[in-house]
């Protein structure tokens, strides 16, 4: 069963972006069924690795956008991004030292976090880049 489920609460009515969500929810879930299933930790290191890297582009690609569209609240949005970045950098540190950091806490936290971010957040900025002929 899936962590997430996208559905069209979670659009930001930006085709890129929210392809680019559905891509992350993906790899969220993935990484929480490797959980469940009891993976070994390269298992695990290797899909939180891709979380983060994907993660990282898409952070680069929305904040690319909105700056090169004067979007007002992009030093607020960026902040959050990196915020995230750094949480997840600390969960990879942990499981790479061998503590057992992918519970269902850490998974509540990435799902709660993506949720929240994207209707609180992205949501802002879906009808400001339609407004700059984005779709």
């Amino acid at each position: 069963m899936s962590l997430i489920t996208w559905n069209q609460s979670l659009s930001v009515n930006v085709k890129q972006f929210d392809e680019q969500h559905k891509k992350l929810i993906d790899l969220i879930n993935k990484l929480h069924d490797a959980m469940k299933a009891g993976k070994g930790k390269d298992v695990l290191g290797e899909i939180l690795q891709s979380l983060v890297d994907y993660t990282k582009q898409h952070f680069a690609a929305e904040e690319a956008l909105l700056q090169k569209h004067g979007y007002g609240d992009y030093e607020k949005h960026k902040k959050e991004h990196n915020l995230l970045v750094m949480q997840v950098a600390d969960i990879q540190k942990k499981l790479k030292e061998g503590s057992p950091v992918l519970t269902q806490t850490v998974m509540t936290f990435l799902k709660d976090w993506l949720s929240n971010h994207i209707q609180r957040e992205d949501q802002k900025y879906g009808p400001f880049l339609n407004d700059k002929g984005l779709s």
